[in-house]
């Protein structure tokens, strides 16, 4: 997705974390992207059950490479990472599965955030936030586990009218969410105004 050119160099990452193409959590961040481009920032949606991204090893190398990476290097981690930091902003969306995030999701930010962590906390000063969708259930618990990610690496989480949760269980239910879907809305004008305001990360 690209926006027109409002707000010079500002970019948002959406990340799904759902291993199902165009299917609940791909909508609502595809929600968010346009609301985003409406106001002037552009965006990227990058699908998880696109890549591959190995789980973390605890091998502690990123500790001891201080270089930015991580030592796994045989999978699409470092060219999403690398998008990551070029970005402004951040969003994780992420279906629950059985009451939390999905392997794919938690492989990511395991390894980002070690890296992040064992090289001064690249990630400060970003704008980020989780988006979570679920059948039933599961969705807070789900949210406040993605969301430890933005907070424990000095990021800025602006907030809606309701946490960025929505429900649905079939490709496209989600769109029956009306709530849901305006909190979606409504955390991306948030978002865009907050980036409008704040300087370019470097």
């Amino acid at each position: 997705m690209t926006s027109k050119k409002n707000q010079p160099g500002k970019k948002v990452v959406a990340i799904c974390g759902s291993p199902r193409l165009n299917g609940n959590t791909q909508i609502l961040l595809e929600t968010a992207c346009s609301t985003l481009n409406s106001k002037g920032i552009d965006t990227e949606l990058i699908l998880l059950a696109n890549h591959n991204v190995k789980p973390c090893i605890g091998c502690a190398k990123c500790k001891e490479l201080k270089d930015k990476t991580c030592a796994i290097k045989d999978d699409d981690f470092h060219l999403i990472l690398q998008k990551m930091l070029e970005a402004d902003g951040i969003l994780v969306g992420s279906p629950v599965y059985f009451g939390s995030a999905t392997s794919q999701t938690t492989s990511l930010l395991h390894r980002a955030g070690y890296v992040s962590r064992n090289n001064g906390h690249i990630f400060k000063g970003k704008i980020g936030a989780p988006i979570v969708v679920g059948r039933r259930a599961g969705h807070n618990f789900t949210y406040a586990q993605l969301l430890f990610f933005f907070i424990v690496n000095d990021m800025i989480v602006p907030g809606s009218t309701y946490w960025n949760i929505a429900f649905g269980r079939q490709k496209g239910d989600v769109k029956g969410d009306d709530e849901g879907m305006e909190t979606i809305r409504n955390f991306a004008v948030n978002m865009a105004n907050l980036l409008s305001f704040y300087p370019k990360q470097v």
